[in-house]
């Protein structure tokens, strides 16, 4: 079993950058893919990106392509999402996971975070 706590949201402006952290507890972060959601309000919980146990293999949502970043530290036991070229659509609280399958689909992670809130301004 694992335990998540993602840090680092908070407010800003379009064009900036933030960097989300998910830490885990316990001895097998390693061997979990991991990945990243987002809720924004009155929507559905949708696929930010996701990343294989050894970080080789990276999944990214079509709306994030090319501005967010993710990536792990098996050393440190933490996953991050580097979120470049902000804009107001991307204001939402974010969630990390952990699950056997580098995927983007929600049900196939067994372990969430209880979330961090971003927000971009115009």
């Amino acid at each position: 079993q694992v335990q998540l706590v993602e840090s680092g949201g908070g407010s800003v402006q379009a064009g900036g950058s933030l960097r989300l952290s998910c830490a885990a507890s316990g001895r097998t972060f390693s061997s979990y893919a991991m990945g990243w959601f987002r809720q924004a309000p009155g929507k559905e919980r949708e696929s930010v990106a996701a990343m294989s146990w050894s970080g080789v293999s990276t999944y990214y949502a079509d709306s994030v392509k090319g501005r967010f970043t993710i990536s792990r530290d098996n050393a440190k036991n933490t996953m991050y999402l580097r979120m470049n070229s902000l804009k107001p659509e991307d204001t939402a609280v974010y969630y990390c996971a952990a699950g056997s399958w580098p995927t983007l689909i929600e049900l196939e992670y067994d372990y969430w975070g209880q979330g961090t809130q971003v927000t971009v301004s115009s």
